[in-house]
């Protein structure tokens, strides 16, 4: 490999040549990324038969849905309404009716799920084992686009996901890529660090900075297939924070080998290196709850599935003929650059023909946020970009009936929040107006059981599914410490749930009036927050928390607004406690959140070192060595 200082090349749309701060990389070969045309309807690289099993499954699952649904309207219709229905009333019952449906949906692909893992034994949902005599015949870039990250962390990833491909057969078809677009005092550290540790890898791991960071990580990966993508067949797309195995990306690179229809195949991450009492308790709702909702979800999505813009394997050519996106008209959140790409990537592929499938995988990882602000932070960016959607929902043609539903369900879920306010706003307003009394117009004791079971049923549904397996039940810490987490857990999500519902209604409306998310790099560690920010930062959730108390006592509707109006107070607290380490190291001592060690943790690396070149620092940089 050569280096490079400040050379061009044609950039992923547009004249001008995108300068390269640093780089050494092999021998580009160049492969057209066309700016897709929404208009017009592209053609179909093979016409598809009608899937009638696919289809059933989805009406069954709507099934499931919108019977409860209407169970639901038809009780609620019993106590409201019977003299007519008044304008206030129709409000009361449209939310409710849709907010049911909404955990019905969910409630109805976390018990598919958990069927299909318990009697089914997940044989759907997961990738085939490697087959001996099938040898891996294509090349696979893994690319990891980094953005001002720890770059020693993620050096220290890639050491153990190098390491691991060095066990596999076909390891020499696999090459790494660092994609940074780091600014240039983070680019000068990355710079240091790779050329320290370059030779210490067996398998080729080549790096190029750019300059100037256009378009994001879709501009970030398009400018890699543009200028490398057509010496290789698949690329394997990461985080910064990811981990996934040699084991499985072999196997990835196999099944697209094995189906040429197949444009990409979607792994479902779990979560891993969680430090902070937050991030273990979601670590934990991950390993435990996760599991069946996406078995669920992969058994009805089929040959639609969804991409999450990492952690997957995609065809190199089927991604560069399907997905240049152009920069939308219009000012922000509907125009510019497309923020969540990834699943409408997901759904240009299916709209040229490309087969898109998920599985699930034990070997598959990603991180999680550290604390409550930095997961909203977040939320926020992805909040925009599914806003950003909606109209692409009707001008995009050709797009797959499901790959709409998707990308509806995808922006339809940050309505929910603000949904759930109205909800509350409207019951109080009206009751403390005296439009009627909450006895009369608040769901039966028997419909609210039902709405209970729909919310919670998912996680009885998980323990039953932990408990089943022994080894997996294990790995849970058994089932006291099992059950005492989940336990746990149903409190914190309790408190939390208020919180979220309020943060996510003002993002969608400050984004609604024109106000941009930051798209920076993510926050990964932090070590606890100050009480004083957190109470500056969740004032208008303690405000909104006074506002319902005081309508509640004009209502006398105290009872079950208690449960929110605690969580809307408690949000300052329950921040700045869940996000420190040394609480998240007492709960991993008492066994409290406990899962199973990620595959690595169980084999012998050894940890790789970096010495800058002054010699002032040394430092391991191996996960299994955080």
């Amino acid at each position: 490999m050569d280096e490079h200082v400040v050379p061009t090349t044609d950039p992923p749309a547009g004249d001008k040549p995108l300068p390269r701060a640093f780089e050494q990389v092999p021998a580009q070969s160049p492969l057209a990324m066309p700016e897709q045309d929404f208009d017009t309807t592209p053609p179909l690289i093979a016409r598809r038969r009608f899937n009638i099993d696919l289809w059933a499954r989805r009406l069954l699952v709507i099934a499931l849905t919108l019977i409860p649904a209407a169970l639901a309207a038809h009780e609620m219709r019993r106590s409201i309404g019977l003299d007519g229905i008044s304008a206030l009333e129709g409000v009361y019952l449209a939310l409710f009716i849709s907010l049911f449906a909404w955990i019905a949906f969910g409630f109805a692909t976390a018990a598919i799920g958990f069927l299909l893992l318990t009697v089914g034994k997940g044989r759907s949902v997961t990738p085939r084992p490697l087959r001996a005599s099938e040898p891996l015949r294509g090349k696979t870039a893994i690319l990891l686009p980094v953005c001002n990250e720890d770059f020693l962390g993620v050096l220290g990833r890639l050491s153990i996901m190098e390491r691991s491909l060095a066990q596999v057969m076909g390891r020499e078809r696999f090459e790494f890529f660092i994609l940074s677009d780091s600014n240039v005092e983070s680019g000068e550290t990355e710079k240091r660090a790779y050329l320290e540790m370059r030779d210490s890898f067996s398998r080729p791991v080549h790096y190029r900075r750019r300059a100037l960071n256009i378009g994001r990580k879709p501009g970030n990966i398009a400018e890699w297939v543009t200028r490398f993508g057509g010496g290789y067949d698949h690329m394997i797309v990461l985080d910064a924070d990811s981990i996934m195995s040699g084991q499985t990306m072999a196997r990835l690179a196999a099944d697209m080998e094995r189906h040429p229809h197949v444009g990409l195949i979607q792994t479902v991450p779990t979560v891993m290196g969680a430090a902070t009492l937050f991030a273990r308790w979601q670590q934990f709702a991950s390993r435990l709850f996760g599991p069946i909702s996406a078995a669920g979800m992969i058994w009805w999505a089929g040959s639609e599935g969804m991409f999450w813009g990492h952690n997957a394997i995609v065809r190199v050519r089927a991604f560069a003929e399907s997905c240049g996106l152009p920069e939308l008209p219009g000012r922000a959140p509907f125009g510019g650059h497309i923020l969540s790409h990834d699943m409408l990537e997901a759904a240009l592929l299916r709209r040229r023909g490309w087969d898109v499938h998920m599985v699930t995988a034990d070997d598959s990882f990603e991180e999680f946020p550290p604390s409550m602000p930095d997961l909203f932070t977040r939320d926020r960016r992805w909040c925009q970009g599914n806003i950003q959607h909606v109209p692409l929902l009707i001008r995009i043609a050709g797009l797959h009936p499901l790959s709409r539903f998707q990308l509806l369900v995808g922006a339809t879920a940050y309505c929910t929040s603000p949904m759930w306010l109205a909800l509350m706003l409207v019951v109080l307003g009206g009751a403390a107006s005296g439009i009627w009394p909450p006895a009369e117009v608040l769901p039966s004791g028997a419909l609210l059981g039902v709405t209970a079971l729909l919310l919670f049923g998912p996680k009885i549904l998980a323990i039953f599914w932990a408990m089943a397996d022994p080894a997996r039940r294990i790995g849970f810490g058994g089932a006291v410490r099992m059950t005492r987490g989940v336990l746990v857990d149903i409190i914190l999500s309790i408190l939390m749930a208020p919180v979220a519902m309020l943060t996510q209604t003002i993002n969608l409306v400050t984004i609604l009036m024109g106000r941009k998310a930051s798209w920076n790099g993510q926050t990964r560690d932090r070590d606890g927050m100050a009480i004083g920010s957190a109470i500056w930062l969740f004032k208008w959730h303690i405000l909104l928390g006074v506002g319902l108390t005081w309508l509640a006592v004009e209502a006398g509707a105290v009872g079950w607004t208690l449960p929110v109006v605690a969580g809307l107070f408690a949000a300052p607290l329950l921040a700045a406690i869940t996000a420190r380490k040394d609480l998240g190291a007492r709960a991993e001592r008492s066994g409290l959140f406990q899962v199973a060690d990620p595959w690595w943790r169980t084999q012998s690396y050894r940890p790789l070192r970096f010495r800058w070149p002054n010699g002032e620092k040394r430092r391991a940089i191996a996960a299994n060595d955080e």
